[in-house]
């Protein structure tokens, strides 16, 4: 039975599952052979969603396997198999960071990708679950950032550390340090400016802001990228550059709602093996949740 959450990924996912699901049909209907025009076809449907090729060579090889040891009779069985060996994608042994305490939690990305907005969702949830949290204002290039934070912090009653538009971030990582170690808050949330990873100069500054953090923290620091699932292979270009860079933990994929090519989820994860920790599907606070790989692959190949 489905839960009011994956009918609600279910929903944010339309877009991907109407193309891959389109596809997946019109393999089936051709004919129920399992034949190689059938792994073929298949390899190229899920190529065609951005789940990356690199994947989609060992979920196919997988799905192989597991029709021959299990003697599928055809094509719509195998396909029965596909949402579990998706789910198989996905790293699974590291730990939520928003679930440490205590923790300090550098968010990072370019931007547009919503990561103002993720830090507010994601104190919200931690507000209302019961844990204290800290939140730190260090996108100080864009009056907006800082604005718009202040809402979030409000409606979760949460403190937020702001300093004046322009002060160098790293002096606000460091002030939102000081006063976590000083009040010792379950979580904190750093947000940062939102910068291109193409541009040397700017990750340099985010490497100075991450160094201050990791050198005043009394507690254990974790870096985690917000990007927009709408980028499709450039998420993927984007997440190597800031891995590069700063060495990420996790990573916050938003707008999946917005995307026909859902599969960049299944690419990232396995090609960069960096768990997905929250997937957002919508503009409300609770359209940003833990990420479930299960629910994640049912509903991007249509499923309960």
């Amino acid at each position: 039975m489905s839960t009011p959450w994956y009918r609600r990924i279910s929903e944010g996912l339309t877009k991907s599952r109407e193309r891959l699901g389109e596809q997946l049909n019109v393999i089936v209907g051709r004919s129920p052979d399992v034949d190689e025009d059938f792994w073929e076809n298949l390899e190229d449907a899920l190529i065609g969603s951005d789940v990356g090729v690199t994947a989609v060579t060992e979920i196919v090889d997988r799905l192989r396997d597991t029709a021959t040891r299990k003697a599928l009779p055809d094509a719509r069985a195998v396909l029965d198999h596909l949402a579990e060996e998706i789910a198989a994608e996905f790293p699974t042994s590291a730990p939520d960071p928003f679930s440490a305490a205590p923790v300090v939690v550098l968010m990072v990305g370019v931007n547009g990708t919503g990561k103002t907005t993720s830090v507010g969702k994601i104190a919200s949830e931690l507000a209302t679950s019961g844990k204290r949290v800290l939140l730190g204002s260090g996108d100080t290039y864009r009056a907006a950032a800082v604005e718009q934070l202040d809402i979030w912090a409000d409606r979760a009653g949460v403190p937020v550390v702001r300093r004046d538009r322009g002060t160098d971030p790293a002096a606000v990582a460091f002030d939102t340090v000081a006063e976590a170690n000083r009040t010792t808050p379950d979580v904190t949330l750093i947000d940062t400016a939102g910068r291109l990873h193409t541009s040397a100069d700017l990750m340099r500054e985010l490497q100075k802001v991450k160094r201050v953090v990791e050198r005043e923290s009394s507690a254990p620091v974790r870096t985690v990228l917000v990007l927009d699932a709408t980028t499709g292979q450039n998420g993927l270009t984007q997440a190597r550059e800031f891995d590069a860079a700063l060495g990420l933990d996790a990573l916050v994929l938003t707008k999946l709602d917005g995307t026909a090519k859902g599969g960049i989820a299944i690419a990232i994860a396995r090609e960069l093996g960096i768990p997905i920790v929250r997937i957002g599907v919508g503009e409300g606070v609770d359209d940003l949740k833990p990420f479930d790989a299960l629910d994640y692959a049912r509903a991007l190949i249509g499923g309960e």
